[in-house]
């Protein structure tokens, strides 16, 4: 019986369970290494996605004969120019868009309100017994939006906390940039012929699948953001380059992203003109169909291979339980997981097979 596959499954569950379980009882010994974790991740996560972005740019430096000392000062010399063209050209425009819209804001909350309560008064579509549930909204749409503004500056104050960490993002890019491809082979070392070979196909995978999703993502991203600045540029919708900057960090966030991405542009070309919000509703979808089939398929292509309905459950169960991080970091989380896990299936049926 013991070599009966379900049996050996069975077993396999219950050893899991008692794994965590004790795992459970002993988490008092976790917590420094969880706390010391914590202090590393922010310039870990974000020098490990500048890697990423910043290897395809090494490679071709190097390809020229450019020592790799040369290339990375050439790579942080791109940086801190791309970063001088932000501050002094794109964030003061932003700035200045976003003060208007910040200040603007509150009398847009009062037309909306007005603009409902017009409406429920005027139309005989919705029964009655509604009424008091739209009232409701209505009354509290204020404080509604207090408790939106509470939950963003509260997000922004965890951002101003992580300014600290990424002081510490360049030193960790650049060791990344200088020694990244010597980790593999260091751990591989300690591991007999078969494990070390496993390991390293396993960790090509991974990173194949990290820069795949990374790269993707952020071109993605970027592509997005500039064709929905031409096209409310074109259409004149106020806070174009605000919107749009929004629009491309939400972006980021698979699927969902997008969505998110044209309510506020919405909002303001509703209270500018309402025929606006048919022309924003035609660019987005403009941009997302140019995304979705000439710039997905060409620079992330199938390497990840997720169904969307298994990204939006994700996403929802990662912001639940994680918030904003939850949602940017659910997708590559659950891609180096099924890496993985296909890896080791693949390693069992080897080993299966040569048995």
């Amino acid at each position: 019986m013991i070599h009966k596959r379900w049996f050996q499954t069975l077993v396999a569950a219950i050893l899991v369970s008692l794994l965590i379980l004790l795992l459970n009882k002993i988490q008092f010994f976790f917590d420094p290494i969880l706390i010391y974790i914590g202090a590393i991740a922010v310039p870990l996560i974000g020098g490990g996605i500048l890697f990423y972005l910043s290897r395809p740019v090494l490679e071709l430096l190097e390809s020229y004969r450019l020592p790799r000392i040369a290339s990375i000062v050439v790579i942080f010399l791109l940086y801190i120019l791309l970063g001088f063209i932000i501050v002094q050209f794109i964030a003061p425009i932003a700035q200045e868009q976003f003060s208007k819209l910040a200040n603007n804001f509150p009398r847009m909350v009062e037309m909306f309100g007005e603009t409902i309560t017009y409406w429920q008064q005027n139309q005989d579509i919705i029964p009655s017994e509604f009424d008091g549930t739209i009232q409701n909204v209505i009354d509290n749409l204020q404080s509604y939006l207090q408790d939106a503004s509470t939950i963003i500056i509260n997000v922004i104050s965890e951002l101003i906390g992580f300014v600290f960490a990424l002081v510490l993002i360049p030193f960790f890019l650049f060791f990344m940039l200088k020694d990244g491809e010597k980790l593999t082979p260091f751990i591989a070392q300690f591991l007999n012929k078969r494990a070390a070979k496993s390991f390293k196909k396993w960790a090509h995978a991974v990173d194949s699948t990290l820069q795949s999703f990374i790269l993707g993502q952020m071109t993605v991203s970027i592509v997005v953001g500039l064709l929905l600045l031409v096209g409310y540029l074109i259409i004149d919708l106020p806070y174009s380059l605000t919107l749009a900057l929004f629009a491309m960090m939400m972006n980021v966030i698979p699927f969902v992203g997008p969505f998110l991405a044209v309510i506020p542009a919405a909002l303001v070309a509703f209270f500018q003109d309402p025929i606006l919000v048919l022309w924003v509703a035609v660019i987005m979808i403009v941009a997302q169909q140019i995304e979705g089939n000439f710039v997905s398929p060409n620079v992330m292509g199938k390497a990840l291979n997720i169904h969307p309905l298994t990204i939006i459950t994700l996403i929802l169960a990662a912001g639940g339980l994680a918030g904003f991080l939850g949602l940017i970091f659910a997708i590559p989380a659950y891609a180096v997981i099924k890496t993985t896990i296909s890896h080791l299936y693949e390693e069992w049926i080897d080993r299966q097979e040569q048995t």
